[in-house]
Order: structure tokens, then sequence, then C-alpha cells
């Protein structure tokens, strides 16, 4: 069974950090690309960032681009968004999704987990 399990979100003030976790299991996870995506309340969900299966390539949105990383622990199955520079506007329920092809999120998401709540607030 494919799973995907987002992790770490939480209450962070503007200006803070925050990194948020996404565990994978049930498929060869080092063969694909992964990304994240968030939805606020009331708005359509967006894509983030996106990291390719080996973790050489990386596309991130230009809202968040310069404040956050994506890094990916094939040995652990796991990817991680850094989150720095916080503001309200990222808050969100973060998700991530598993990409069918390895270099690319472009061509839509096969699984999906469940998300973490991020709330950046003071």
């Amino acid at each position: 069974e494919v799973q995907l399990q987002a992790s770490g979100g939480g209450l962070v003030q503007p200006g803070g950090s925050l990194t948020v976790s996404c565990a994978a299991s049930g498929f060869k996870f080092d063969d694909f690309a992964i990304g994240w995506f968030r939805q606020a309340p009331g708005k359509e969900r967006e894509r983030v960032s996106c990291i390719s299966s080996s973790g050489s390539n990386s596309y991130y949105d230009e809202i968040v681009k310069g404040r956050f990383t994506i890094s990916r622990d094939n040995a652990k199955n796991t990817v991680y968004l850094q989150m720095n520079s916080l503001k309200p506007d990222d808050a969100a329920v973060y998700y991530c999704a598993s990409s069918p092809v390895a270099g690319s999120c472009d061509y839509g998401m096969n699984y999906w987990g469940k998300g973490t709540q991020v709330t950046v607030s003071s």
C-alpha cells in the first residue's frame, strides 16, 4: 500500500522557520519526483515545490522562492520542506504527493498524503 505522511506542521510566528517532512512507503521512492502542495481555506490547492527523484533538480513557486528549500533523503524515504521567513499568507495545510515520473511534477500527481497544518500568526 502506498502511503505518504506529512508531519511537522505547527504554529510559528511571522518571520519564523519550520520544517515539514513527508515519509513515504509502499513504492520505489527513489524512482519518482515528489512535490509539496498547500491549500488555505477558501483557496485552491497550489504547488509550492517539487524535487526530482535523485534530488538533483528542484522547482519553487515564485511566492516561496528564496525562502523555502526542498530536499530528500532517499535512504530514509523522506522529503523535507524547510520554510524560512514565514508569512501569514503561508498558512495552509501542506501536502506531499508523488509524481508518476522521475524528473518533474508537471504530469499530475498519482499519490497524495494527508496534510499537516501550518499556522503563521503572532
